[in-house]
């Protein structure tokens, strides 16, 4: 009886480490009674009992169908009335985004060939040109103790710079004046610069990432992108993201911002828009800023 009690708790713990399917803990649950039998002495009525209690619960997870229907769905239905419900912008979030490699690491059993075989990145040739000289210079006008610590700001020929050689226009097309560069490129510039001086860093970063020129990008008419995006791009506006809020930090879903929708005139006509009300702090480039993309709840009352 003591051998088969080891051998039971051996077994069972080399299955859970080895995520066993249940098909495979429903075979070592046939020999583990088998050898009960033989070596435990286990009479068969207590056999039969033991195989009731272990055979059946797994031979219901064992059968996809059976599985589903007597629990998967139950417990589903069960946490959804448990949980709150998700909220638009929550879903939105979730929606957007796609599943990469680091789903394997998350199955407890990753398959390194796969992440091994992905291509590394690589910059194109105007892309590395412009992180060797143009990255390089910046680097050389700045330094953090300067701007963290004696100036709070970045020197007036950093600025300049920033502006005249694009820094801030990476991510908008060519046809609007902006560079075009890839994600991978704005991740190298933003690495690069946060060695040397993490202000100018945030500095870039922003306008890129956070800035108006992703919201035009894709929601704009063509006429603002015309108007905006290559002003942008060389520095002429500088933009900024107003979403944090003192009440509700940057919990999109949570904001008190509120925009109603309703009609006024604007330069002598009747005009369909926004009456907001808003208070926002914490807003990276804000007190520089002309350029302002602005987070807030809409409400239609019609």
């Amino acid at each position: 009886m003591i051998i088969w009690l080891i051998v039971l708790i051996a077994s069972t713990l080399a299955l859970m480490l080895l995520r066993a399917s249940a098909w495979v803990w429903l075979a070592a649950e046939v020999v583990l009674l088998w050898l009960g039998a033989r070596l435990a002495g286990i009479e068969l009525p207590v056999l039969v009992l033991l195989a009731l209690l272990s055979l059946t619960p797994t031979l219901l997870v064992a059968i996809k169908s059976v599985r589903q229907s007597l629990m998967t769905r139950p417990a589903l239905d069960l946490f959804r009335k448990i949980m709150p419900g998700m909220s638009a912008t929550e879903r939105d979030a979730i929606e957007a985004g796609t599943v990469w490699w680091d789903a394997e690491l998350f199955s407890g059993k990753p398959d390194w060939r796969r992440l091994f075989e992905l291509p590394a990145p690589r910059l194109t040739p105007e892309e590395q040109a412009f992180l060797d000289n143009e990255v390089e210079q910046l680097c050389a006008m700045v330094s953090d103790w300067e701007t963290s610590v004696k100036t709070q700001d970045l020197p007036p020929e950093a600025w300049q710079f920033i502006k005249d050689k694009g820094f801030l226009g990476m991510i908008i097309p060519r046809q609007y004046g902006g560079k075009q560069f890839s994600a991978y490129m704005h991740s190298q510039v933003v690495m690069k610069l946060g060695s040397r001086s993490s202000t100018a860093a945030i500095a870039v970063m922003v306008p890129n990432s956070l800035g108006p020129a992703e919201l035009l990008l894709h929601y704009g008419t063509e006429a603002q992108k015309r108007h905006y995006l290559p002003r942008l791009a060389q520095g002429l506006e500088i933009p900024c993201f107003a979403l944090t809020s003192p009440y509700a930090g940057s919990d999109a879903a949570a904001i008190p911002d509120i925009g109603i929708v309703c009609k006024g005139e604007h330069e002598g006509r009747e005009t369909l828009g926004f009456r907001i009300t808003w208070r926002k702090r914490y807003i990276t480039l804000a007190p520089i800023a002309t350029v302002l993309g602005l987070a807030f709840r809409v409400r239609d009352p019609d």
